[in-house]
């Protein structure tokens, strides 16, 4: 197993300077990793940056809340896609997944499907605030909507990625989409766990950390 590919090197804090940005971009062609993934304000320099490698650069929509309009987060995608983003990570509308809107739900969904223009979406359902009954919806309209991941968390929301979640949604969405666990996971042993739960993707601010490990590791 290639564990860095498995890995979306993450910043998203709100201050993000363009020191820590270049830090994680040359940890991201240092490792190997699968992608950075970065605020849309970073976009545009991260891809610059990262043009003769072959590092991804993943940002987020209607990030953390999920709570703008469909519009604004097709503009975001668009504006994105533009600025060269290859996967979108985009936030439901958490309540009116709650509220039992579904048919809003999985238009948001299709909105910046349709943005991305066949760039990879992993839509975040954020685990933390949804019961399991809400979870599997989710997860099953993402499906409907064409996505190709279904991702746990934000990181924002008071809680990250677990075993059961990652588990749960797997057996929800089957081989058909792939599950990608974020938040909280730290270690090597976080990210075996989230992979032999299910996941495809790991979403992690300690992406070095993680690979750092692989060093006491014979299994790898």
């Amino acid at each position: 197993m290639n564990v860095a590919k498995y890995i979306d090197h993450t910043l998203l804090k709100p201050d993000s300077t363009r020191e820590q940005i270049d830090k994680i971009l040359e940890e991201a062609k240092k490792y190997q990793f699968k992608s950075v993934c970065i605020n849309p304000t970073h976009v545009s320099y991260a891809s610059q940056q990262l043009l003769d490698t072959d590092v991804l650069v993943c940002t987020v929509i209607g990030f953390p809340l999920g709570a703008t309009t469909t519009d604004v987060k097709v503009f975001e995608t668009e504006n994105a896609i533009k600025n060269g983003a290859s996967e979108i990570d985009m936030v439901i509308n958490i309540g009116a997944l709650k509220d039992q809107r579904y048919d809003e739900v999985q238009k948001d969904i299709e909105g910046v499907i349709a943005a991305a223009n066949g760039k990879t979406v992993k839509v975040i359902i954020e685990t933390v605030l949804l019961t399991d009954e809400e979870k599997v919806k989710a997860c099953e309209l993402a499906e409907k909507a064409g996505a190709t991941f279904v991702k746990t968390s934000t990181g924002f929301a008071g809680g990250g990625a677990t075993p059961e979640d990652v588990k749960l949604m797997k057996d929800t969405v089957g081989n058909r989409l792939e599950v990608k666990a974020s938040g909280g996971v730290r270690s090597l042993e976080d990210f075996e766990k989230m992979i032999e739960a299910g996941a495809t993707r790991i979403g992690a601010s300690a992406g070095v950390q993680i690979i750092e490990g692989l060093d006491s590791n014979s299994d790898y």
